[in-house]
């Protein structure tokens, strides 16, 4: 929905996600890496956040030790949304070895029973409280079946915190048999998957052009902007004074809009986008947007997570 069709931006100030040097990334970016089985999930970030010299380096879903696959690294401001990060659906190829020979008839037999919301507690060797919770099967496909070694390989689409290592445990109980998750490899996280990820020996190359032969093309292609961790959220552009305003904490109020998604309700959450595609801050609306065209003034959304650095965009209110 158009709500202010005539309003300009400043190529001043501000930059275009996809422009941003490798300073901007590192301040606000996202790295997904294809973790090896053996080190954990904190070591692998520990090494990332000395090898990039930076101090804020976290990570987004723990992978086990012995699991491989996609482990999503936040660079600087972009560790305000590890907790957008942490609820997003995962989808695992898990490979599980019975105590006896298993027919593909009873494994789809227990895919039905075990797809859907299920009982997940975690298992004695997490880290975790261990308490009893339910999480989400999306979907669950036998991807092969060896019947000689009784493995069977499952594809497993479900909500963040899913234990595969119990969801084994639990097929066994069913099947009354012992079933052992040998191998887990997570593939998609989010909005991500494995086409978006590099390696450590990729990384650890492209930072070593980037310090030692002045050439950060390599690393730049391999961070991300922090807005494509947001893809998934309903956005509300907004103009370069309302920018500089909820830069600074402050709420967004109407005449601050120039478009909004149908679909925004009361109570929804958004990302507030400048004029160049820049994400401005996670916020929380206070009316719908099929109400917003109706108002001249009044708030709108209030802010939750401020992700732009205030002073990006001048200030246009007087501070008397």
């Amino acid at each position: 929905m158009i709500i202010d069709d005539s309003a300009t931006t400043d190529p001043k100030f501000g930059c275009p996600p996809g422009q941003r040097d490798i300073e901007g990334l590192l301040d606000a970016g996202v790295i997904l890496v294809n973790k090896p089985r053996g080190p954990s999930s904190h070591q692998l970030t520990a090494w990332a956040r000395e090898m990039l010299g930076i101090k804020r380096l976290g990570h987004g879903g723990t992978l086990d030790p012995f699991a491989t696959g996609l482990l999503t690294m936040l660079c600087g401001r972009a560790t305000r949304l590890t907790d957008i990060v942490l609820t997003g659906d995962k989808r695992y190829v898990a490979v599980l070895r019975f105590g006896r020979e298993v027919e593909g008839s009873e494994i789809n037999s227990v895919v039905d029973t075990l797809t859907g919301e299920i009982y997940n507690v975690p298992p004695l060797e997490s880290a975790v409280k261990i308490q009893v919770r339910t999480r989400k099967i999306h979907e669950m496909k036998i991807i092969d079946i060896d019947s000689e070694s009784n493995i069977i390989v499952l594809s497993i689409s479900c909500n963040a915190g899913t234990y595969i290592r119990t969801f084994a445990r639990d097929v066994g109980l069913l099947l009354g048999t012992s079933c052992e998750l040998i191998e887990l490899h997570r593939d998609n996280t989010g909005t991500f998957n494995q086409s978006n990820a590099c390696s450590m020996q990729q990384l650890t190359d492209a930072v070593f052009l980037w310090r030692e032969h002045d050439d950060d093309r390599a690393l730049r292609r391999l961070i991300a902007p922090v807005e494509s961790i947001l893809t998934h959220l309903p956005r509300i552009v907004i103009k370069d004074g309302a920018t500089a305003a909820v830069s600074h904490g402050a709420v967004l109020t109407r005449p601050g809009i120039i478009s909004i998604e149908d679909s925004i309700e009361k109570g929804s959450v958004v990302v507030l986008e400048s004029m160049k595609g820049e994400a401005v801050a996670i916020a929380e609306t206070n009316i719908s947007a099929t109400k917003i065209a109706s108002l001249e003034y009044g708030e709108v959304a209030r802010p939750k997570v401020v992700l732009m650095p205030s002073g990006t965009y001048p200030q246009t209110w007087s501070k008397e």
